[in-house]
């Protein structure tokens, strides 16, 4: 069977991760649903997570760095050491390399983090910049968040609106035909700058959940959306989830955006927002530090029994999205062939 572009579907992913040996100093190993792996190391916990950025942007450090920071967050650890690898296409100057080299310095620098190493080469392998980094980050023993902690009973907090990074993306990268579509100019130059403000990088609220304590796990939608994200989490917990569908921040742009391009807002990559399941008792503790970071933070839903499934309050399934609708988008209104 030929493959979608975009992430493995679940029931592969899961079949081919079985097959791995996991030794006992690996904490949270390769699964569904867990972004990172974290490895016992004496008194500390070293977190490490992969990830790379295949979509043309002229922001790759940047994305880049952010994204692979957010899986390590995701899991209470503090981002601290960065290596990249940096495939370039023939043609490529040195100017473009140097934009890459300095988006990755600026981005490590604004979060506390060292760049220090990787492997750049140009190669006919690809037609576009691709960036695939690997972050390594610390969390002191017996504080590490899993995806898979989530509880019966737990909150589960939004933090930032929908979809941030699949607006961004969008406004950029198809600009032109989104104009044609009616799409107003003022919508897409705002959508553009979510890139900066709020940003995609989630690192500053994993940490303030995590100083308040109470988190049981935490999980950042990207490819798939929020609505793969919320079932990745409850897949890796073995859980049920219940969903009020009216407290989702679904972002004005973003609404507007995926109207004029027939795309579901759920199912739109999403970094740029996190996933914070916690007990109720410091439900509140929790949101109002991080209202001070000037985003959008609600209690979406709670966490209840597996055979409730995944679904909003009205009975209605979370939607499943084979691939995330921006690849669908890119790839219908853009086709290679």
């Amino acid at each position: 069977m030929k493959l979608h572009v975009g992430k493995l579907a679940p029931q592969v992913l899961t079949r081919l991760l079985s097959r791995l040996p996991r030794p006992s100093c690996v904490l949270v190993g390769p699964a569904y649903g867990e972004d990172a792996a974290a490895i016992a190391l004496n008194d500390e916990t070293i977190v490490v997570a992969s990830d790379p950025v295949t979509f043309a942007t002229d922001l790759i450090g940047y994305y880049a760095v952010s994204v692979n920071a957010n899986d390590v967050a995701a899991h209470g650890a503090k981002p601290k050491y960065f290596l990249a690898t940096i495939l370039l296409p023939e043609g490529t100057d040195e100017i473009q390399v140097e934009q890459v080299f300095n988006q990755i310095n600026e981005s490590c620098a604004k979060i506390g983090v060292v760049l220090i190493g990787g492997h750049t080469e140009v190669t006919r392998s690809v037609n576009q910049v691709v960036v695939s980094g690997c972050m390594i980050g610390e969390v002191k023993r017996g504080s590490l968040i899993c995806t898979s902690g989530a509880r019966v009973g737990d909150d589960i907090i939004l933090v930032g609106g929908i979809a941030i990074e699949g607006s961004a993306i969008l406004a950029r990268e198809a600009k032109e035909d989104l104009k044609a579509r009616g799409v107003p100019n003022d919508v897409l130059m705002r959508a553009s700058q979510f890139l900066y403000s709020p940003g995609i990088c989630v690192v500053n609220y994993a940490m303030s959940a995590m100083d308040v304590g109470g988190v049981t796990s935490m999980h950042d939608p990207t490819e798939g959306g929020l609505a793969m994200a919320l079932r990745e989490l409850a897949a890796a917990a073995d859980v049920g989830i219940v969903i009020r569908r009216e407290s989702i921040d679904i972002l004005p742009e973003c609404r507007v955006i995926c109207k004029a391009v027939g795309l579901d807002p759920l199912g739109l990559i999403a970094s740029g927002s996190l996933l914070v399941v916690c007990d109720p008792a410091v439900t509140d503790r929790i949101v109002e530090p991080l209202r001070s970071f000037d985003i959008s933070v609600s209690v979406i839903g709670r966490i209840v029994e597996k055979s409730c499934g995944v679904k909003f309050e009205d009975g209605e399934d979370v939607p499943i999205f084979e691939r995330d609708e921006i690849a669908r988008y890119f790839e219908e209104c853009y086709p290679t062939d």
